[in-house]
């Protein structure tokens, strides 16, 4: 191991330890709900609420703040030892030591003092509660997180790469902190009974059930289970979605240059949708007075039915809202084709069918395996298209979100029901592990590609065409008739055009005070703009970073790793966001009720899509970039920035686009989380509705189409495409 590498992760050390005693004196270290961190700040020394960590251990009778202080100054110590698995030895000691202090006292004291009654009985009454960490606890943990990573590479393990074992060390315990524990918290209730006590018959008596698991589907005149109706929809979803996004993506990067820059546009276009537009649009086509019944009705004397409502609706409306998750992750899978290798298979007197049959589809593997298990995660997760197009066709997501909102009010079976879906998250999690292995999809190498991309066969190419191409146009109509409600007076009964929709939202008047923003749309629109853009980078850094962790690295537990990253598709939103309630309410971590809980939200709602994107790109980079940049002495850090990066812009892109538009238009994960003061877009929409307002509704659906396609191709501008090194095909 060089001098200069041991001196780099010493001073690395050094500072955590360093910033960590700084947050015991220059930081409040409660959570201060009605005051900024500057206004903070003169009460740092003396404040009740406002001091610091010393402060309140020293003064304030908080003496178990005092063992953070002392797992850093373990740490300290160990700093200043030589590097070896001595140092790190005392690295976790220190850091272990910190961390249980700091933890252990949050979940176990109150507001009022104790939490459990238990501590009060052996220890006695606490003259003094405590609030939820603030600005100071949270530097604090992560600098013992940061020091835990750094003794467990000191100890060997990791290759002794601190960077690495550092960013498996924080990222599982973000994974832990904001999937794991609100999901396990919320999952338990499942074994409670009515009583509150613990009771595993109590989850069998809620999910052994007709209603769940019934097979009358496969008799006349009853229906199957909600189990077997969401994994049948799952499936349908998931295979749909798969080949349209994968043909979507051939004519986009294999098709004719003139069919690319549409294709791009009309693809992405049901992305940056509210996903309540597509559903209205539909059922605007084909609702009972939609147009196809009535066009019906009038030719062939036929009466309207509610024919659309049902599994079919539902599994067309979910290959709108899921098909261009599906492109997005295929386009950067058939962009890392390799040239080479087909032009090597057809120099072996291969034709363009043989190729592409058994060299170019065999290297989508990974990119379609990748597409069919989101495609499939975010269909049993999926709640408002169910709740709007399904009618009688009920689903675990729907059954879930009346349970808890419904007159029943039964916590427990809607944990119970969540139980179900994460065990076939679980399930087809492992299926996609066991059809990929461990064999090579890798094409993109440091060596320069001189072949040309080979053009699409003509079977396949009009395939492509004869399935995509309509249904991009069948997009464009659903959409059609969905904005046109914003620009009438009333849809069904007056179609003047006008413009009052959008004045009553977004107007903006000349006051006194100069210009104001008089619409009531205003306030929602900034509040979200706000928090989905601090959401999206932090969202893609980190989804990045765990599939680089996944992908480059081998360490125990990196399965449940892995699937931790992708659980918080496999819940509903609903769950999730009564599950962060449930979580997030008391000490140590009080953010209910805050805009940081909107924002945690959204990053680990839309984790999943950066790490798939990830994977499956990295599944095409040749280590041997990563080993090149490192023999020439380049720290990890500065191979990722200066040399991964850039060959991974396509997944890049995809984390952004979805982090920002997903964080713009959700509604289930968020419906519980906002507040008078952070209301977002989407539950001002769903209030015009509930009101009658489908006019202003639709005006603000507008907007934030035209504000997401901006902001995409915005995204896409700055970060750029990839540059492979290949040769163009010469214009003709």
């Amino acid at each position: 191991m060089s001098i200069g590498f041991l001196e780099r992760t010493q001073r690395a050390i050094y500072g955590w330890v360093l910033l960590g005693l700084a947050a015991y004196v220059i930081l409040p270290w409660y959570f201060l709900d009605t005051k900024s961190l500057w206004a903070a700040t003169p009460g740092l020394f003396s404040g009740e609420e406002t001091a610091n960590g010393l402060t309140h251990a020293a003064l304030h009778g908080r003496a178990w703040l005092w063992a953070g202080f002392a797992g850093l100054l373990m740490a300290g110590s160990a700093a200043l030892m030589p590097a070896g698995r001595r140092q790190g030895a005392f690295l976790i000691a220190g850091a272990v030591t910190g961390l249980i202090g700091v933890l252990a006292s949050g979940f176990f004291i109150g507001v009022g003092g104790w939490a459990f009654g238990w501590p009060q009985v052996l220890w006695g009454a606490l003259k003094h509660g405590q609030h939820g960490i603030g600005w100071g606890g949270f530097v604090v943990l992560v600098s013992l997180l940061m020091l835990l990573g750094g003794g467990i590479a000191r100890m060997g393990y990791f290759r002794g790469d601190l960077f690495v074992a550092s960013a498996v060390v924080a990222c599982a315990a973000l994974l832990v902190l904001f999937v794991a524990f609100p999901v396990c918290k919320m999952l338990l209730s499942a074994f409670y009974d009515e009583q509150g006590s613990l009771s595993v018959g109590a989850l069998s008596e809620r999910i052994a059930t007709s209603r769940v698991w019934g097979l009358g589907c496969l008799s006349a005149g009853t229906t199957c289970g909600v189990a077997w109706n969401t994994v049948f929809l799952a499936l349908l979803t998931a295979a749909g979605t798969t080949v349209l996004g994968t043909m979507i993506a051939l004519l986009a990067e294999r098709g004719s240059d003139r069919l690319r820059k549409p294709l791009n546009l009309m693809a992405l276009l049901p992305i940056i949708t509210p996903p309540f537009v597509v559903g209205l649009g539909l059922i605007l086509l084909f609702g009972r007075a939609g147009i196809v019944n009535q066009l019906v009705a009038n030719l062939l004397g036929i009466t309207p039915t509610r024919w659309f409502y049902g599994w079919f609706g539902v599994w067309l409306a979910q290959l709108f809202a899921f098909t261009p998750i599906a492109f997005l992750i295929m386009r950067g899978v058939v962009q890392g084709v390799s040239p080479t290798l087909e032009e090597a298979a057809q120099t072996l007197r291969a034709g363009r069918m043989q190729t592409f049959w058994s060299v170019t589809l065999p290297l989508l593997k990974p990119g379609l395996a990748n597409a069919f298990l989101v495609g499939f995660i975010e269909s049993i997760a999926d709640f408002g298209n169910p709740i709007v197009v399904g009618g009688q066709y009920s689903v675990l997501s729907t059954e879930i979100y009346f349970a808890i909102v419904g007159a029943q009010l039964d916590q427990g079976l809607a944990a119970s029901l969540a139980l179900i879906l994460t065990f076939f998250a679980l399930a087809v999690f492992f299926i996609q592990r066991n059809v990929l292995g461990k064999k090579s999809f890798t094409t993109v190498t440091g060596k320069g590609d001189a072949g040309l991309t080979m053009p699409l066969p003509r079977p396949v190419s009009l395939a492509c065409h004869w399935v995509a191409t309509p249904w991009l146009a069948f997009t464009m109509l659903v959409y059609v008739f969905a904005f046109a409600g914003g620009f009438v007076q009333t849809w069904g009964r007056d179609y003047t055009p006008t413009l009052d929709h959008f004045r009553t939202a977004f107007d903006i008047q000349w006051g006194e005070h100069g210009l104001m923003l008089a619409g009531t749309a205003w306030s929602s629109l900034i509040t979200t703009v706000k928090l989905a853009a601090m959401a999206s980078p932090l969202c893609a850094a980190i989804g990045l970073l765990i599939s680089w962790l996944l992908a480059r690295n081998e360490f125990r537990g990196q399965g449940a790793f892995e699937f931790g990253a992708l659980l918080a598709f496999a819940i509903p939103g609903t769950v999730l966001g009564v599950s962060y309630i449930l979580a997030f309410n008391v000490p140590p971590f009080e953010l209910t009720g805050t805009a940081m809980i909107i924002v945690v939200c959204f990053i680990f709602r839309n984790l999943p899509v950066g790490v798939r994107a990830g994977t499956a790109s990295f599944k095409q980079l040749d280590r041997s970039l990563d080993e090149a940049s490192m023999m020439l002495r380049a720290s990890t850090s500065t191979t990722l920035r200066r040399v991964v990066l850039p060959l991974l812009k396509p997944a890049l892109v995809t984390a952004l686009v979805y982090s920002f538009v997903r964080s713009m238009t959700t509604v289930s994960a968020v419906v519980f989380l906002v507040t008078a003061e952070n209301e977002l877009a989407t539950t001002y929409i769903i209030g015009r509705v509930t009101n009658g307002a489908y006019g202003v509704a639709l005006a603000y659906c507008t907007v934030l189409i035209v504000l997401m396609a901006a902001t995409t191709a915005l995204i896409q501008f700055l970060v750029g495409e990839r540059k492979l090194g290949r040769r163009q095909a010469a214009a003709h």
